[in-house]
């Protein structure tokens, strides 16, 4: 199966990307510089050239065709300010969304953030980022054509992975390895009977495969 990611050069994407491949998936990441590419293939994906923030939505649709899986793990980055939050993380993944239904790739795991909401208050740069956030995330969970899944996780460190998580509805804050959230996103991806869900995570005391069967009811 071909799963292609978005924001492939993210620290949570080349992480994904490498589990995602070891488990012998064809994977491809899309990134916008090209310099990027060798760190891709490193990871064990193809990476590929596209703007998310300028392409069309039959350019990406183009990118996904023929995939059994997406997902979006884009962002502006903390170094960004107001308006690209609209442009990437509510913007792109909104776009990336219609493609992968324009492409008719019905699986689609969203990474997202703890206190995503499009009604959340304030004017700082943050507030502005939970609510594209909270925007992108209402926008995909209409998707009549997509089984997604959207995973908030908590404060993401780069500390090392344990690979035990607390994953449910709503878990309360709390800091979470990347890691560890590359794990669960691998194993969201090959659990689709987890659609239909918005989830927090954060780390826990639960193996990170027993935690996605369990909120998928197996």
């Amino acid at each position: 199966m071909r799963i292609v990611i978005a924001g492939g050069h993210g620290r949570i994407a080349l992480r994904l990307e490498r589990l995602l491949a070891l488990r012998g998936y064809e994977v491809a990441g899309i990134i916008r510089n090209p310099a990027q590419g060798d760190d891709l293939r490193a990871a064990g994906a193809e990476p590929v050239l596209c703007d998310l923030e300028s392409a069309s939505l039959e350019q990406v649709a183009a990118v996904l065709q023929g995939a059994g899986a997406a997902v979006f793990a884009a962002g502006a980055g903390p170094g960004s300010g107001i308006a690209r939050k609209e442009t990437v993380d509510r913007g792109a993944a909104v776009l990336f969304a219609d493609a992968a239904e324009r492409a008719r790739v019905r699986r689609l795991v969203v990474v997202s953030s703890m206190g995503a909401d499009p009604h959340h208050e304030g004017d700082s740069v943050f507030d502005a980022y939970l609510r594209a956030k909270g925007e992108a995330d209402t926008y995909v969970q209409t998707r009549l054509g997509l089984e997604w899944t959207i995973l908030r996780p908590g404060q993401l460190t780069d500390e090392p992975g344990t690979g035990l998580v607390r994953l449910e509805a709503s878990t309360g804050r709390g800091p979470v390895p990347r890691d560890d959230v590359a794990a669960v996103l691998a194993e969201l991806v090959e659990t689709p009977a987890t659609a239909g869900l918005t989830l927090e995570l954060v780390s826990g005391s639960t193996p990170a495969e027993v935690a996605v069967k369990a909120v998928a009811g197996n």
